[in-house]
């Protein structure tokens, strides 16, 4: 646990209450505290960090104008929550975050009263602000609901949806514009200050109030009086767009400016109808390496706070599947210039940095805009290009009909390189993948396909490139079993699974991840195992073949039970006139909290021991042969 010896003024609060109970001169120095707090504690469990180191003051401030938890906080996508976490009474349990049974690494409603609404994919914030300020009004309260939305959720036209329906209806809402890379405008300093200051004071209110009163009756000027604030402030303040939507804008101000932030949120708490507040802060705010490099220390795993270098956590000199996705793509990319990737604001996470560098014209960025991903994708490739869009298992949820519409009925050649696929640890259920297989395998026209391991990646792709309709290659996260990657690309004869050991009684037919711990069980066995290789075509042939020469077939899927590659097994040998005994191995209906990803694979039975139990469930012959005494846990 972070030593709190040296963080007396942090240690006396456990509750917004008793942050309100301090002198404002105060606030400064718990902003330092808190700083380091966040700073050590994060170096220990690792995390988000750059984006929480930012929102100190800014959180602070809310919690200390707001009345919270009866004013309502709703923060988007999480990752600059943690200063929120700490001060609502969970600093004793930051060591455990992101750990089993610990705290979660995004906000959680189960978790605290002051989590108002569950996050983790971006750009949510305003639309559920607004509901909770639309049944506010319903109810007759006089909660104030507050959003707090980084600059890079407002690429997403989610956002904009929210932004436009809240101006419509009048709404009692503050949308907060965390602004951490000056995306907007740079016009902070004095005069912005200055400016919000004016524009949140009951004077500057009352006067536009009254003037448009008193020229009601006067058309002509009351339309130049109207059209004159609008320039005025649109040449001195970037707020125009918001004016329009139906907000008054606020800003931009100095997001680290305690005194600033406190009086314009203090004047704004005493306005009626929807405020938009701007505010420019710097992203890992207070820590040296994470200033200069905020994209580094964007998510971290555990570090050492002095150097800012991160513990290794193996040995393996493998590359990782994203690795892998991103050499595949340089090295297609130099064949083929019809190539263009397309990453809706993961280029990092997605392994495209060197691609992005080296051929910065086959390379779209498209911001956290997953829909438009993939129908630019679709229109790229009615042109002749040939688009591959990297995105998360968990993000392409929300492209789904895209998926569909846009790409599959119109059978496009667009290739979809799927990392993140199945559990991935600490991020929790929001971030798994856990669903891709059970969604894609039900759109015709789809071809998937799941690797075993890092060669197998890197030949899917081209395979999937090659296509002349819809493909997808859907990885985990992290390293594979350390097979030696061909640098030569060979397409793969496609709905051919490859049959890895022959045994008896039972055959395991393994889909991607699940091949490793498949042949360890299948040795423990005798077991047939297949790598399946595609969940769609399915190799009917191979899967027939096993069901027709052994007892029990076990399936195998990091994806969702219900719905997953097992149930296509099972639909095919269900016509079968004596099908064999089956079970399916997955995630099970349930959402699994976050863990290190070998704890999760083991509470949900993906792992050897898993295989195991599930063969000793079905079969009789419990003899040395088929399950040896002291294998299972």
């Amino acid at each position: 646990m972070v030593d709190n010896i040296k963080h007396s003024l942090l240690n006396s609060i456990d509750t917004p209450t008793q942050l309100r109970e301090l002198d404002e001169t105060e606030l400064p120095t718990l902003a330092k505290e808190l700083r380091e707090f966040i700073i050590e504690s994060v170096g220990q469990t690792g995390g988000h960090l750059s984006a929480g180191l930012g929102t100190i003051e800014l959180t602070i401030a809310l919690h200390y104008v707001m009345n919270t938890p009866e004013d309502l906080l709703v923060w988007d996508v999480g990752h600059q929550s943690y200063p929120h976490k700490i001060l609502t009474g969970r600093r004793s349990q930051m060591h455990t975050l992101r750990q089993k049974n610990g705290l979660a690494g995004f906000p959680k409603r189960d978790e605290s009263e002051y989590d108002t609404f569950g996050v983790g994919h971006s750009s949510t914030s305003i639309s559920a602000a607004l509901g909770m300020a639309i049944a506010a009004k319903r109810q007759n309260s006089q909660k104030r609901i507050s959003a707090i939305i980084g600059d890079g959720a407002m690429t997403a036209g989610m956002a904009f949806e929210a932004l436009n329906h809240a101006g419509d209806l009048d709404a009692n809402i503050l949308v907060i514009l965390n602004d951490n890379e000056m995306s907007i405008s740079p016009n902070v300093g004095g005069l912005s200050n200055y400016l919000a200051k004016i524009l949140t004071g009951k004077l500057y209110s009352n006067v536009r109030e009254g003037s448009k009163k008193v020229l009601q009756g006067l058309p002509t000027v009351a339309e130049l009086a109207k059209r004159a604030e609008e320039h005025m402030k649109g040449m001195v303040i970037p707020g125009t767009l918001f004016e329009e939507l139906g907000f008054n804008y606020i800003g931009p101000i100095d997001g680290h400016d305690l005194p600033t932030l406190i009086t314009t949120l203090s004047n704004i708490k005493a306005l009626e109808g929807p405020q938009f507040l701007h505010v420019i802060t710097k992203k890992g705010k207070g820590y040296g390496p994470a200033e200069e490099n905020p994209c580094k220390y964007h998510g971290v795993s555990a570090f050492n706070p002095e150097t800012g270098t991160a513990a290794k956590n193996h040995t393996n000199c493998s590359p990782s599947y994203t690795q892998v996705f991103g050499q595949w793509l340089c090295d297609m990319a130099e064949q083929d210039p019809k190539l263009i990737a397309i990453t809706p604001a993961m280029r990092e996470g997605s392994g495209m940095v060197e691609f992005s560098e080296k051929f910065p014209e086959q390379y779209i960025d498209v911001g956290i805009a997953e829909q438009h991903a993939v129908t630019l994708a679709g229109g790229l490739a009615v042109e002749g290009q040939k688009p591959i869009v990297a995105i998360y298992s968990t993000f392409l949820q929300r492209g789904y009909d895209q998926l569909i519409h846009d790409i599959a009925i119109q059978n496009l050649p667009v290739l979809f390189a799927i990392d993140r696929a199945g559990l991935v640890g600490p991020d929790g259920p929001t971030h798994a993948g856990s669903f891709d297989l059970s969604y894609l395998r039900t759109v015709p026209n789809l071809t998937i396909m799941v690797p075993a391991d890092e060669n197998e990646t890197r030949q899917m792709l081209y395979t999937g490139h090659c296509l002349e309709s819809p493909a997808t290659v859907r990885y985990p996260r992290g390293l594979g079993p350390g097979v030696k990657v061909n640098p030569q690309m060979e397409s793969m004869a496609v709905g051919k699974a490859q049959v890895r050991r022959r045994g008896r009684k039972i055959a395991i037919l393994a889909f991607g991840s699940m091949v490793a711990p498949a042949e360890e069980a299948g040795v423990i066995l005798d077991a047939s195992v297949v790598n399946m290789r595609f969940v769609k075509p399915l190799d009917h042939e191979t899967v027939l073949s096993m069901a027709t020469r052994h007892d029990l077939i076990i399936t195998i899927e990091e994806n969702a039970v219900m719905g997953g590659a097992g149930s296509a097994v099972n639909e095919l040998i269900a016509g079968m006139k004596h099908p064999p005994t089956s079970i399916n191995l997955g995630i099970p209906d349930r959402f699994i909290e976050h863990g290190t990803h070998a704890e999760l694979l083991d509470i949900c039975g993906l792992n050897v021991n898993g295989i195991l139990r599930a063969a000793n469930s079905k079969l009789q012959d419990t003899s040395p042969k088929v399950l040896p005494t002291g294998t299972i846990s």
